[in-house]
């Protein structure tokens, strides 16, 4: 990574945490004053970290720049608890972002994904009751220890998903490599949250602009891309997809992957079975970063209010002021709860 990247990175990040401290400082109200305060919020996209894979990550820091480390001092389950209850958010869903576990060593990325997934499965699902969930990490790109993860996951640990990242390398979800897993994903109806990484094929293109600016959305819409017309999502039609930041690029880009498909006619009926507009219908997307007016609506028009879930993507992102944002973004109050909880009660019913 060059000194510009780096300068990009955290760039980006320092604006991030401005912006939300800012929020705060100018009478942002508290959880008990916002609307819909009496809502038991759950949060699908919140991230943690286990004490082990927090120290490879320092370590791997000494040689190639870890986006967003900082997040992560002095992180631990009672201060995640504490940050929902500011926040004013029942249960949180738990998920690895970026980097994820794969550093090119299959043992490795084993042992990192039994450890974080045993770490939250006990010290924050278990020991505070309600709070959380666990979208479970597996050690993808490696698909025979994927499989395994998602059998000790489900059979063993009682995970609510799987937490995925939106490529691996050069290959994103719908790449051929990946069907094993899709496939027993599907057998098992399993939630799939995803969030999105660096690719290889894109890193710091423009100089000053970090990755996370642009590249993380643009490879979210990648893989939805990618599901969708390699025919993925069609195979697995009882995978529940879940996108982060309300589908990255998709609300700019769904004209041309939709084709005849996107007319205000189609729009307004239900879609033909099996078309890309189905497709796009059936996936969930959160509100992380995207809580405004202009992202929401356009999102409720493409897909309709009942795909949208709330997210703050935490701790990398305060939830006050998105919680703020999302309440000012034009929907009706049964609207908002359906965004802020009933519609993650259908992704993950154990929370009803």
């Amino acid at each position: 990574m060059n000194d510009n990247a780096r300068r990009s990175r955290r760039l980006f990040l320092a604006t991030l945490g401005a912006a939300g401290a800012g929020s705060l400082l100018h009478g942002l109200p508290s959880a008990a004053q916002t609307p819909g305060a009496g809502v038991r919020r759950i949060d699908i996209h919140q991230h943690f970290v286990s004490p082990s894979f927090y120290a490879t990550l320092n370590a791997k820091n000494a040689t190639s720049p870890i986006p967003g480390l900082a997040a992560w001092k002095g992180f631990s389950p009672a201060s995640a608890v504490e940050a929902l209850d500011r926040v004013g958010i029942a249960t949180a869903m738990l998920s690895i972002t970026a980097p994820g576990v794969w550093f090119g060593d299959v043992q490795e990325a084993r042992k990192l994904a039994r450890e974080m997934n045993e770490y939250a499965a006990a010290k924050l699902v278990s020991d505070h009751k309600g709070r959380f969930g666990l979208f479970a990490v597996l050690p993808l790109p490696d698909v025979e220890g994927s499989l395994k993860e998602i059998e000790y996951a489900f059979d063993t640990l009682k995970a609510d998903g799987v937490g995925l990242l939106t490529s691996y390398g050069n290959a994103w979800l719908g790449d051929p490599s990946f069907a094993p897993v899709l496939a027993e994903l599907n057998r098992r109806k399993v939630v799939v949250y995803t969030h999105p990484t660096d690719s290889a094929c894109c890193m710091n293109l423009i100089p000053r602009v970090a990755n996370q600016m642009l590249e993380y959305p643009m490879d979210t819409t990648r893989t939805i891309a990618s599901l969708i017309v390699g025919e993925t999502a069609a195979k697995c039609p009882d995978v529940r997809f879940i996108f982060s930041h309300a589908g990255g690029t998709l609300i700019g880009v769904a004209g041309r992957l939709l084709g005849a498909e996107m007319t205000a006619d189609n729009l307004a009926k239900p879609p033909a079975p099996n078309s890309r507009l189905h497709h796009l219908r059936r996936f969930y997307y959160d509100t992380a970063g995207s809580a405004n007016p202009v992202n929401m609506q356009a999102l409720k028009t493409l897909v309709g209010t009942s795909q949208i879930v709330f997210g703050t993507d935490a701790p990398f992102f305060d939830g006050a002021p998105q919680l703020q944002g999302l309440q000012r973004a034009g929907f009706s109050a049964d609207e908002l709860r359906g965004v802020e909880r009933e519609n993650a009660l259908k992704l993950v019913p154990r929370l009803a």
